[in-house]
């Protein structure tokens, strides 16, 4: 079956995004439907936070699992820095 086009451009910035975390040395898995990244610290399994990408008024933005927007989908590099700040704070 395939997807919406929305669902395509969540997996998209999904994928860029888990590109980013994975560069910062954090471990990601996008899962397909709905599309959502699981991202953990590999050093911490205990440390772990699902993302999602969804369509706002002024563009598409990435969200923690608790509906709390981390950034806007065109700076994955941005959202990374702050997802990684939270689960890899010691």
């Amino acid at each position: 079956m395939a997807g919406t086009p929305r669902e395509h451009t969540r997996t998209y910035y999904l994928g860029k995004l888990a590109a980013e975390l994975e560069e910062r040395g954090l471990t990601t898995m996008l899962r397909p439907y709905p599309p959502t990244l699981r991202v953990s610290d590999p050093d911490n399994a205990m440390l772990a936070e699902t993302v999602d990408c969804v369509p706002l008024s002024d563009g598409w933005f990435y969200r923690w699992s608790w509906g709390e927007v981390v950034g806007l989908a065109d700076d994955p590099a941005l959202a990374a820095q702050r997802i990684a700040q939270v689960l890899t704070a010691r």
